[in-house]
């Protein structure tokens, strides 16, 4: 519901039931004690009347009236009980409102004031249908006042809102502009001391704290970035020149070889961990069918003698224009992952222009698994007795995020095992 939405829904439509309540109760009210008052004057006074002329009849037969224009009396005996009209006959003594349509088709409103005696029964009638017609228009006059009142208070209400909503209004505005120009600017000296002011200076204040906590980070990584990227290029730089050289056996030049692949996928992962943080998007052109093929490689040493089979296929010449070290911890996390989980069969990478597959024939995952995957830390069902984290998949999730990517795993249709695709953004396929 809108009203509980928004702050100026609300101060609306609280003036708006406000007014509209009030005019209610005091128009109720004011009928109300109209009417209790009239009964009260207009009928004491009719049973007073009655009184008199019975009183009076008794007395005096052939003096016996009423003393007002507007009333008119009646006095049957008990043996013309059947001279008494049909829609008086059966009421008892007290009073009542009547109404009665004349030959003319004229609607009259009367009271009529019954006393039965033993020997004579007394009727006093009232004509007032100029009164109750009054009061008719003094109630659809009272309608129009409430509507007139509830208009108003929705005026008003609709005024007030936006009196009291401008400076939030403007607080929001500021903010927005901040955000579109990245810059930092307080907001607590454009607003008074009141609730504003405080909720801006609380928002500066955490505005700061949150820029502190940014600036520290983003230094952190950096330093981090900085540090290993040292010691790594040491590392390769170690592991070919020994590679260059005839004095390694060739159990030692596999493991040399295994050496140089880690430091090269630990600075890919440096460089893409370096980018998220920054949130920035590098530049370079890669081809996905050799990327594919230099991962399989990787992985193949991490079989542990599995009877596992890596091949990649697709076309030759599909590229994209991305770093290769975004590209191979996004791929390789896929391939990696479909590795781990294989312990028999084969597992393909298919290269298109516009999506790398890894289908793999391990043990499946299911559909419910599937859709949490790329949460950081979640393991499904099939990871038991495998080793992780379970943040390789969301670091490829996040990097999907940064490039506009899609990427998702579903299981097969025809065997076991699943489907990991990494769909790329079109615009950006060579």
């Amino acid at each position: 519901m809108l009203y509980r939405r928004r702050l100026r829904s609300r101060i609306i439509v609280s003036y708006l039931l406000l007014g509209f309540g009030l005019a209610v109760l005091i128009a109720s009210t004011t009928v109300y004690l109209r009417a209790r008052v009239e009964r009260q004057v207009i009928g004491q006074a009719l049973k007073n009347n009655v009184d008199d002329f019975a009183n009076g009849f008794y007395t005096n037969p052939d003096k016996a009236g009423v003393p007002f224009e507007k009333l008119v009396g009646h006095v049957y005996g008990i043996g013309k009980i059947a001279l008494v009209p049909p829609d008086w006959r059966g009421l008892p003594s007290g009073i009542h409102e009547l109404q009665e349509t004349d030959a003319a088709g004229s609607t009259h409103t009367y009271k009529l004031v019954v006393r039965k005696d033993p020997k004579y029964w007394f009727f006093l009638r009232y004509e007032y249908s100029q009164e109750h017609e009054s009061q008719q228009r003094f109630e659809w006059a009272l309608v129009v006042v409430v509507v007139v009142f509830t208009v108003l208070s929705l005026l008003v209400g609709m005024w007030a809102s936006s009196r009291v909503m401008s400076p939030v209004a403007h607080l929001a505005q500021r903010l927005r502009a901040f955000a579109a120009t990245q810059t930092h600017e307080k907001l607590a000296p454009h607003f008074a001391d009141d609730e504003v002011g405080q909720l801006a200076a609380a928002l500066d204040d955490y505005a700061d704290r949150l820029t502190e906590v940014v600036r520290r980070d983003r230094e952190f990584n950096a330093d981090v970035s900085h540090e290993l990227r040292t010691p790594l290029a040491v590392i390769h730089g170690a592991t070919e020149l020994m590679l260059a050289s005839n004095e390694p056996s060739d159990k030692m030049r596999l493991r040399l070889q295994r050496i140089d692949r880690a430091a090269q996928q630990s600075t890919h992962l440096i460089t893409a961990l370096l980018m998220l943080s920054r949130n920035e998007r590098g530049t370079g052109s890669t081809n996905l069918l050799q990327l594919a093929n230099l991962l399989l490689e990787s992985n193949r040493a991490q079989l542990a003698g599995k009877p596992v089979q890596l091949r990649a296929e697709g076309d030759a010449e599909a590229s994209i224009d991305v770093p290769e070290a975004i590209l191979s911890v996004a791929i390789g996390n896929l391939i990696g992952n479909a590795c781990k989980y294989t312990a028999a069969g084969d597992v393909l990478v298919k290269v298109a222009r516009d999506c790398v597959q890894v289908i793999d024939s391990g043990p499946g995952i299911s559909v419910e698994d599937a859709a949490h995957l790329f949460e950081r830390g979640f393991r499904g069902e099939s990871s038991t007795g495998t080793k992780g984290a379970g943040i390789g998949l969301s670091i490829v999730g996040r990097l999907c995020e940064l490039y506009g990517w899609k990427v998702a795993i579903a299981p097969r249709s025809d065997a076991r095992g699943a489907v990991a695709t990494l769909s790329f953004d079109p615009p950006k396929v060579g």
